[in-house]
Formats: C-alpha cells, sequence, structure tokens
C-alpha cells in the first residue's frame, strides 16, 4: 500500500524585519492553528525573522524564541515543520531551514545554497545537499532559488528524499501587477516534482516586504506524478492542504556522459532554420530567402556539423534529458545548445525542454516526431519559433551570446552555480 502524508503550506503576508517583534504573536497563532490536521507544515523562507534583513544584526534571541514555539506546536499538533529562518553559526548568518519533528525534537536543518541577488549580502551558502531523516519520512529540503538548480533536488531524492520540500521566497518583477510571474512558480517546480517522482510542497510569501521586493504567492502542492494539487493565490495569506502518496518507483536516470571540453568558435549570431521534415530540394533558395545560415532536419544529419562547428551542440535523444542531471554534464562542458530528438511523444516533453533551456541557460530545439512539430526555446525558456500544420520550416536567431548571460541576478551566476553544485553533490561529499 503507498504511504500518504498531509501536506500543508502557509502562505503568509511579508513583513519587514523591523516589525518582526510586534507581529510575532499573530504569525506563531497562524502557525499553531495551521498545523492541525497536518503530518507536515511548511513555512516560507525567512519568516524568522524576515527575508530582507540588509546589514541590521538579527536578534538570536528572537529566533530561539520562535524555534521554541515551532518545538511546542510541532509536539501538541503532532506535525512536522519545516520553517525559513536566519539562523547564526559562529561568524556566519545562514538562510536555513529548521525542521522540527512531530515530538518537537530538532531534526536537522538545510542552508541554503544557490544564493539570490542581495540574500548573498548577509548570508553565508550552504556547503550540503543531504535529507533530512524525520518520523514521517525523509525530507528533501531546498530553499527558493536552490530549486533554480537541477542537481540539488535530483540529489536529495537520490540520497533518499521522499518529498521535497520548499521553504521560499518566489519574487515577481511587477511587470503585469495581474498576473505576479515567476519561474519556478510557474514552471519549475512541478518539473522539479515530476523528474524526481517525489511530491513536493512550497511555502511562499505574499505582499510586499521594505517597499521594494514583491511575492507572487502560488504557494503550491504537486503530487510526485508532478500534477498541481493545491495552489494559493498570488496576494493573500492563506492555506494550502493536500494528501499526497509518496512516491514508490524510483525516479528515470540516464548513465550520464562525460562530453569533451568546447568552446564557440565565435560569438556571432546564426540564423538557423529547422524542419520536422525533409528540407526540400530549393532548401538553399529557401534559406537565401529565410536569411538563414544553416538548416536541420530530423529527417537527416544535413546541418547539424554546420551549426556545431559555429556553436558546440548536443544532439541527444529526448528522454535523457528528462533525467535533471544530463545536459548539465554539457552545459558545464560549453555546450551553448541541445537538440533533444523524441521518437515518441511525451505530455511533459515541451515543460522538460522549456526547463533545461532557462535553468541552463542554453537554446533547446525539439524534434517531436510523433506529434510531427519542432520549436526552438531560447535560454529564458520562452518558445521562440516552431512548425505547425503546413508550416513546415521555421527559423530564428541563435546568439551564443545570451547564452554567455548566465548572471540572472547581481551577483548571482547560474554558471558558477552549477559548478558548485555539482562539487558539493560529488559522491565523496555525502554523508555516510
Amino acid at each position: 500500500m503507498p504511504r500518504t502524508l498531509r501536506l500543508g503550506a502557509l502562505q503568509l503576508c511579508a513583513h519587514d524585519h523591523r516589525e518582526f517583534d510586534a507581529l510575532y504573536p499573530s504569525v506563531i497563532d497562524r502557525i499553531g492553528r495551521a498545523a492541525h490536521k497536518h503530518d507536515l507544515l511548511v513555512l516560507p523562507e525567512g519568516t524568522f525573522p524576515a527575508y530582507v534583513l540588509g546589514h541590521s544584526a538579527v536578534d538570536e534571541r528572537s529566533v530561539a524564541r520562535a524555534e521554541a514555539d515551532l518545538r511546542r506546536i510541532a509536539r501538541e499538533a503532532s506535525c512536522a515543520i519545516v520553517a525559513g529562518a536566519a539562523v547564526q553559526r559562529g561568524n556566519a548568518l545562514y538562510n536555513s531551514a529548521i525542521v522540527v519533528d512531530r515530538d518537537g525534537t530538532i531534526a536537522g536543518s538545510a542552508e541554503k545554497i544557490f544564493l539570490w541577488h542581495f540574500d548573498r549580502q548577509w548570508f553565508a551558502p550552504g556547503e550540503s545537499i543531504e535529507p533530512v531523516r524525520t518520523s514521517i519520512g525523509m525530507l528533501g529540503v531546498l530553499i527558493c532559488a536552490d530549486g533554480r538548480m537541477p542537481e540539488i533536488a535530483r540529489t536529495l531524492v537520490d540520497r533518499g528524499a521522499d518529498v521535497l520540500v520548499m521553504p521560499t521566497a518566489w519574487v515577481t518583477s511587477g511587470r503585469d501587477p495581474t498576473t505576479l510571474e515567476n519561474l519556478q512558480a510557474d514552471l519549475l517546480a512541478s518539473v522539479r516534482a515530476f523528474e524526481n517522482g517525489a511530491p513536493f510542497v512550497a511555502a511562499n510569501k505574499c505582499g510586499i516586504e521594505m517597499g521594494m521586493v514583491a511575492y507572487c504567492g502560488k504557494s503550491q502542492i504537486i503530487d510526485a506524478s508532478g500534477e498541481m494539487r493545491a495552489l494559493a493565490s498570488q496576494t493573500a495569506e492563506e492555506m494550502v492542504s493536500s494528501v499526497v502518496e509518496l512516491r514508490i518507483n524510483k525516479p528515470y536516470r540516464a548513465a550520464l556522459p562525460a562530453p569533451v571540453h568546447r568552446v564557440a568558435a565565435s560569438e556571432r549570431t546564426v540564423r538557423v532554420a529547422f524542419s520536422i521534415a525533409a528540407l526540400p530540394s530549393d532548401v538553399d533558395e529557401r534559406l537565401r530567402i529565410l536569411e538563414a545560415d544553416v538548416a536541420l532536419s530530423a529527417a537527416s544529419d544535413a546541418g547539424f556539423a554546420q551549426l556545431d562547428r559555429e556553436v558546440p551542440l548536443a544532439r541527444v535523444e529526448a528522454q535523457e534529458a528528462f533525467d535533471p542531471g544530463f545536459l548539465v554534464q554539457y552545459r558545464l562542458a560549453g555546450y551553448r545548445a541541445a537538440i533533444l530528438d523524441a521518437h515518441a511523444s511525451h505530455a511533459w516533453l515541451e515543460r522538460i525542454a522549456r526547463t533545461r533551456a532557462a535553468e541552463l541557460r542554453m537554446y533547446v530545439i525539439v524534434f517531436d516526431r510523433q506529434a510531427e512539430r519542432a520549436y526552438a526555446i531560447d535560454p529564458d525558456g520562452a518558445i521562440v519559433a516552431g512548425t505547425f500544420d503546413g508550416f513546415t520550416i521555421a527559423s530564428f536567431a541563435l546568439d551564443p551570446r545570451r547564452t554567455s548571460q548566465t548572471m540572472v541576478a547581481p551577483g548571482t551566476d547560474v554558471a558558477a552555480g552549477l559548478e558548485r553544485v555539482r562539487s558539493i553533490a560529488r559522491p565523496e561529499n555525502a554523508l555516510s
């Protein structure tokens, strides 16, 4: 019989760190009421005392008080709690997730590894990727931007995590106040659950902190198949709950490649035409009309070597890219683009391809043979061109300079993050 868990994510309204002491009693009261009827309750990143700390000293006594209250609530409600807090250890302050077991004991913690934008100014990065053992199972705890690093969740699950747990502070640009966008909330979280075969629960904030950080809400619970089971609003403080089954089958893992390191021949933009069908006999004339430099077709190998000479190109079976660690190998070896060759359609193919493009800052072209469709995705994860019906040859501009732009926020470098996570995730660094 599959084992189930009653999961809860408490979406809290953001508060400034200077308001923490005044708001603390009401926050603890809401946590206490939410803990009942759940096996696991997740709170947002930086619940105690806040996320945007600036350079003010954190009162360790206030965090200790919160930890004591969380232990009491967990014991009284028989509910495990994962809470985001600023934790001082020696001379370092960590963006931490405290894990309290159902009996009120501290089961462990996780520290945010991939620091985002300004939080690196006051937090030190974490150094470990290990699940936390509790009475309800092994919790794979990761914090906010850690979800953008594919090998963190992968490593947690491969080391025994039953469920992925994320205290988060997903922010939004406010580009469209009616639709608060965030790549993780809108795409990556569900992909993390699907590709790792593990339920995923994320608790976010809503509202605005210090007048300059806006949160997108959307706290969510996703089952092991990647399907959304509960989703909070963008703007309201609320509780989301769901009963989910823990994974039974191991997730798909490919044999990881060891590609030769590559360097792009140039940084010039290459216009690429592509087709799921065989290229017509007058393809050269059509390329002149499109002002394209190269044409690719799922029906032949022509053109791939030409493009590869300009831009290091990985051509792989689409199924292999369903392993979150597979294309990481190519990206770290200098590849700027990937061709995913799909001989059978899959409902998750497009979402997987978009995720790989965005998290690795690569171009991805998908040849979906069964659906008779081809499409290209840019390093932001957006589909920029694709074929359909009688539109058999599409084209787009592949700009290698965009793949070199791995700084996704000030001080936040995806390439450096991938390298660092890889070094932490090595088998010799696993706890015995």
